[in-house]
């Protein structure tokens, strides 16, 4: 499912509509062929970029106010710009689709659909910082996709749109989609480009930073799919149109995946600083008979949100003015039938069972946070291990080489905050309160790392 809200000046009004950019024909006769693309306006962004001087085009996507997609919202068009030029060495732009944090779940489905969106903005990026060779770093479990992406890279070949003379007389472009191998850790860029070169996916201190030293240590752009995607659509349309929705510091249309225990999951495709209460106002709400009880704005590694935060605006500035992050806009909604102390759980085996191994804060604290959690989970915890959960997490958060150490560590601190009710109740009666057939957390077997977190990821 997918649709566009428009936001009226007092942010009240979710009913309106817009045509929806990325997702506008999703629901068309086979999306993702290039036939379809070219209906739809299909690489005439790239026609105009391709007019532009590529320091021009570079300060146009940076005033258009795009930021990254991907989780930290850096500014696009600056991290294009720190490219060196003119240093005689090959440039890269690799693209980051390994989605895989519990509840992310946009760019895959955006590259099933329409995959061109993909190619054409990642051709236009090559010309701005050119670059002769860009990568897909894709999820390899997900063939599907893999298989669609193939096909869409076969058909701009084909057309010209990659290959000999793809970029003007004499500047050829070269695409490679590679398939990683299961590895969540290499959704950290780093760490991807480790994996590109043939190495264990491991974060890489820093600095240098991937624009200076970055794949084959060479100057190297890593952009996430949704961010490169939306490049054609600013092209073709102009930065007035894009800067025109959303906010002053948060501008343009992005993707929302709204999972859970909602009436109806799916895409939604809306301009920044919509609110949960407007989406939920969309989809229908939460299940029959339920009421929201927690909820994630960026994925399962931003601190949760209560129902007292349905209006925070769902843009970088807002949501961190109320102390989670945007991240990939991953909402996860959970109604009262879930134990926070048993998600919270699932949430951290993930980390633990996901950490590389390098540094010594992640590797032994995402190890103890699950055995702490195990044990309040089975009743078996006593009082001062909720103290020694926040101490744990606290020698991880900021500590770690990567990011995976810091989404280790939201979730503990935040559902302490919110519910450090829910887990004394624990401790304190020996067990999960909740009933377990009434839970939707609850496995039929507690050894279950895996156990259904009750949410469409």
């Amino acid at each position: 499912m997918t649709l566009a809200a428009e936001i009226d000046t007092d942010g009240t009004s979710p009913e309106k509509l817009l045509s929806p950019v990325l997702s506008a024909f999703w629901d068309e006769a086979e999306p993702w062929t290039l036939d379809t693309y070219r209906r739809h306006d299909g690489y005439e962004g790239l026609r105009k970029a391709l007019a532009m001087t590529p320091d021009d085009l570079i300060a146009y996507v940076k005033d258009s106010g795009l930021r990254g997609r991907g989780g930290a919202g850096f500014p696009t068009g600056m991290k294009w710009q720190f490219i060196p030029q003119g240093d005689g060495k090959p440039h890269y732009l690799v693209v980051n689709a390994d989605e895989s944090e519990p509840g992310t779940c946009k760019d895959m489905p955006l590259l099933f659909a329409n995959p061109h969106s993909l190619i054409e903005g990642i051709v236009i990026a090559c010309y701005a910082i050119r670059s002769s060779h860009a990568f897909v770093y894709l999820r390899g479990e997900v063939v599907p996709v893999l298989r669609r992406l193939h096909e869409a890279v076969r058909e701009a070949y084909a057309a010209g749109y990659l290959g000999k003379d793809a970029l003007g007389p004499g500047l050829d472009l070269e695409l490679t989609v590679h398939a990683g191998a299961g590895a969540y850790i290499c959704g950290e860029e780093t760490a991807l480009l480790d994996s590109l070169e043939g190495r264990r996916g491991q974060p890489r201190l820093r600095p240098p930073f991937p624009a200076v030293a970055g794949l084959y240590a060479c100057p190297t752009v890593v952009n996430n799919v949704e961010s490169i995607a939306s490049v054609p659509a600013i092209l073709n349309r102009g930065k007035d149109w894009f800067k025109s929705m959303g906010s002053e510091k948060s501008p343009g249309f992005t993707l929302y995946s709204l999972s859970g225990h909602v009436t109806s999951p799916g895409q939604y495709e809306a301009p920044l600083g919509i609110t949960l209460r407007q989406l939920l106002d969309m989809s229908g709400g939460m299940r029959a008979g339920h009421r929201l009880k927690f909820w994630t704005p960026g994925g399962s590694s931003t601190p949760m949100f209560t129902d007292e935060h349905l209006d925070v605006p769902l843009d970088y500035e807002g949501v961190g003015a109320a102390g989670s992050m945007l991240g990939t806009k991953a909402l996860q909604c959970f109604d009262e039938t879930t134990c926070v102390v048993r998600a919270v759980t699932r949430w951290t085996e993930f980390y633990a069972h996901e950490s590389c191994g390098k540094c010594t804060p992640c590797r032994e604290g995402t190890y103890w946070l699950v055995q702490l959690l195990r044990d309040i989970e089975a009743g078996k915890g006593e009082a001062a291990d909720l103290d020694k959960l926040n101490d744990i997490a606290d020698n991880i958060n900021g500590k770690s080489f990567c990011a995976l150490g810091d989404g280790a560590a939201s979730p503990i601190f935040s559902s302490l905050k919110y519910f450090r009710e829910e887990y004394e109740q624990h401790i304190t009666g020996k067990g999960c309160p909740f009933d377990p057939a009434r839970s939707t957390l609850w496995a039929d077997d507690t050894d279950d790392t895996h156990a259904h977190l009750g949410v469409n990821a």
